[in-house]
């Protein structure tokens, strides 16, 4: 326990100051600060509509985009920068000569690798709250102080965060093979495209395709009962698609592992 302590501290102090620990803050930032605006420059034509519409519209600007490409390409790109500093410094073999074991410094990575999605998609649902309170002072006549919603953000984020494990180690495993930035990149935006295509013709099979389980964890929005102006929103957080992803995050991790345990790391 201790060894992988000491090596998610160093994942974090190596990746401090890299674009692929940024890119966890500024991407919500940036994309929530661009909503706001949208959303302020329009906001006469917005007048009238119920408190929860306007949520709902201002939240799925994102999540609509999250779900379909952004999640898993930032999935891919976060797999792939964790273990390019060890291939750019060529520290592979000395970072596994240390008296620390191969498994610690293995899960380390994967750990912090799950950890900075994690955080990306917290700080998602913070700044749309955020932000959409912050509307709703600079334009009262919204309303948006008479619904809220945070507990349905932080399921449906929760939820992609689940439907995104499967592609997490799958590239993951692929980037620690691999130090050519393209082949799991390429692999990744291939399978990406292939998903979004299977999910959106609604394939009786795609379920079992990781890829395609962020997009999968949106399709089915949550559906309302009640009246227009009471309506409760309820989520299956645990669908089949998430099962799936789960299962074959633990499969690749663990068969990663022994990938790893056998070869010969350059």
């Amino acid at each position: 326990m201790k060894g992988f302590i000491l090596s998610f501290r160093s994942e974090f102090y190596k990746s401090r100051k890299t674009l692929g620990f940024w890119s966890v803050i500024l991407l919500p930032l940036l994309l929530c600060t661009l909503l706001f605006f949208g959303f302020y420059s329009r906001s006469e034509r917005l007048h009238g509509m119920p408190p929860m519409m306007l949520w709902i519209q201002f939240a799925g600007g994102i999540l609509g985009v999250m779900g379909s490409l952004l999640l898993p390409m930032f999935t891919i790109f976060i797999a792939y920068s964790v273990n390019s500093m060890e291939h750019r410094a060529d520290t592979w073999k000395s970072l596994f000569s240390l008296p620390i074991s191969r498994w610690a410094v293995y899960s380390a990575k994967y750990f912090y690798a799950l950890f900075l999605i994690f955080l990306c998609l917290a700080l998602f649902v913070l700044f749309t709250i955020g932000f959409g309170n912050l509307l709703g002072l600079v334009k009262p006549d919204l309303h948006l102080d008479n619904y809220h919603m945070e507990g349905t953000l932080a399921q449906l984020y929760f939820k992609l965060f689940l439907s995104a494990l499967g592609i997490l180690s799958i590239q993951f495993l692929l980037s620690l093979l691999w130090a050519d930035f393209l082949k799991p990149m390429g692999i990744g935006f291939v399978a990406t495209i292939t998903g979004v295509i299977l999910a959106s013709k609604s394939w009786e099979y795609c379920y079992l395709f990781p890829y395609s389980h962020p997009m999968m964890a949106l399709k089915l929005m949550p559906h309302s009962t009640g009246s227009a102006g009471n309506m409760q929103i309820s989520i299956e957080m645990f669908t089949k698609d998430v099962y799936v992803s789960m299962a074959v995050a633990v499969a690749v991790f663990i068969a990663g592992y022994f990938i790893v345990l056998r070869r010969s790391v350059k």
